[in-house]
């Protein structure tokens, strides 16, 4: 599987994981490199020392022979009474001395296990030992697996004249370090697995907390839909970047939201006006020829027949009813298609909602119960349609086996004005709750449906509002609020 195909949360907690696997193994190299760096300048120390020794050593054999000092009796100044296997034993440190030239001249007794002394020195050797400023050379070798640290340096008689070539082989024993290396290792891997374990706890939920912002966001873009109302996304704990991201698409939703409602009122409002302008059209075509039909039938009625008045009443009567109900089913599409020009006028509200209540005669209707003026501007005749509108629904609502009760309140609010039409009838599903505003949508058997719509679009062209709730088998309570000083809202 290909690492860009992974969640962004598997991703963090790969390389956080794999951070720490590395960070281990570069602590460990680096710890492997410290260690055979200290081991080596130890040596390299240990040796200096012990060469400064037995130079002080030998300059003090050098001192107390009663043989010459020089090349020729080097190999007797030592040798008297085993004076070189002292120093070597002194200072657990084996000891060759070589002519000027190269040649052994005298060797203590060997520590290796198989001797490894070279009999005469190369003249690399003496050529590079000659050229140093210091007249000291290191040599590193390994003979039979053992690695060695040779040190060339010169003796020298009291006037700093050569005599001879000192050697020091040195083996480098490094079993007490190594052992120290592993114990060290050893520990830091159990540190270093218990921070592994550490690692992997927190990797888990630190990207679980990084991408769980980021998850909140992806489902809810997932569930954007432009045919429903979306949700804004809310988040609180968020990082900077993540904020940004959140407020951006909150933004394009608040958009989208308007776009989309605008888009849908549009595009209702012109199919069902179309709509309505197309079956008045086709109803109000044959009403002329039906009339006349009636009429020419009036005027050549045979009057021998003795139930002529009854049949010409009957068909008469068939007829004219038949032709108010087309009549009236026009006007009511004509009228939903287009509105009456409306105007903004200064009026007492609660006057206007008691005059459109006058044309009930029912007594369960509770008038409005503050009698004060509220003035505010809106179309009188389309405020009473509003009312009744609501009325007549309310009353339509409450079935027949129970006790009618209409309540309409007139009051202001936030500087709004208020109108509350609550009836004890039998409320309004959840289904039905979506589509009550839309033109056509009706649950009773007779009608047009288009009075809650008639009632929205009338509010919402004075900026107001028109909302409801319900308790199915209980009731329900509509609000409409507009704001006293409206401006009729035009559209081109």
């Amino acid at each position: 599987m290909k690492l860009y195909k992974l969640s962004l949360r598997t991703r963090i907690f790969i390389s956080m994981t794999v951070l720490v696997l590395l960070a281990s193994i570069l602590i460990a190299a680096v710890t492997i490199y410290q260690y055979k760096e200290e081991a080596e300048d130890y040596h390299r120390e240990r040796l200096e020392r012990k060469e400064t020794r037995i130079q002080i050593a030998i300059n003090n054999a050098l001192r107390s022979t009663t043989y010459p000092v020089d090349e020729e009796h080097l190999s007797k100044i030592f040798g008297y009474k085993q004076k070189i296997y002292q120093i070597s034993e002194e200072h657990s440190l084996p000891i060759n001395i070589y002519g000027l030239s190269g040649e052994l001249l005298i060797k203590s007794e060997g520590i290796f296990a198989k001797d490894t002394t070279d009999k005469q020195l190369s003249p690399k050797i003496l050529d590079t030992l000659a050229s140093l400023y210091d007249k000291k050379y290191l040599v590193k070798s390994e003979k039979n697996g053992v690695r060695i640290l040779s040190s060339y340096t010169f003796i020298t008689d009291f006037k700093s004249k050569p005599l001879g070539i000192l050697n020091l082989p040195y083996l480098e024993d490094d079993d007490l370090i190594t052992r120290e290396l592993f114990e060290f290792l050893q520990r830091l891997g159990q540190v270093y697995l218990l921070m592994l374990l550490i690692a992997i706890a927190l990797a888990y939920f630190l990207s679980k907390y990084i991408t769980r912002s980021l998850k909140t966001i992806s489902e809810t873009i997932d569930q954007t839909r432009l045919d429903k109302r979306n949700k804004r996304i809310g988040i609180i704990d968020a990082s900077e970047e993540i904020y940004s991201l959140v407020s951006a698409y909150n933004s394009m939703i608040d958009e989208l939201e308007e776009s989309a409602a605008m888009l849908a009122k549009s595009e209702r409002e012109a199919a069902w006006r179309e709509m309505a302008k197309q079956v008045a059209h086709e109803i109000k075509n044959p009403l002329t020829p039906m009339r006349l039909t009636v009429q020419s039938f009036q005027r050549k009625f045979d009057p021998e027949d003795p139930k002529i008045q009854q049949k010409v009443q009957e068909y008469s009567n068939t007829l004219i009813q038949q032709i108010d109900t087309m009549s009236s089913i026009a006007s009511a599409f004509s009228n939903f298609a287009q509105m009456p020009a409306q105007k903004s006028e200064t009026l007492d509200v609660v006057k206007i909602v008691g005059l459109a209540l006058d044309i009930f005669n029912e007594d369960y209707i509770i008038s409005p119960s503050e009698k004060g003026e509220i003035i505010a501007k809106f179309d009188r005749t389309q405020l009473i349609r509003v009312v009744t509108n609501l009325v007549k629904n309310a009353i339509q609502a409450i079935p027949s086996d129970r006790t009618p009760k209409v309540i309409v309140n007139v009051f202001t609010e936030d500087g709004n004005v208020v109108i509350t039409v609550a009836d004890n009838g039998i409320g309004i599903t959840e289904e039905n709750k979506k589509k009550i505003f839309e033109p056509k949508f009706t649950t009773k058997s007779s009608g047009m449906g288009l009075g809650l719509g008639m009632v929205k679009n009338i509010v919402e062209t004075y900026k107001g509002s028109i909302t409801f709730t319900s308790q199915e088998g209980k009731g329900t309570i509509f609000k409409v609020s507009f704001p006293r000083e409206s401006k009729i809202e035009t559209t081109a």
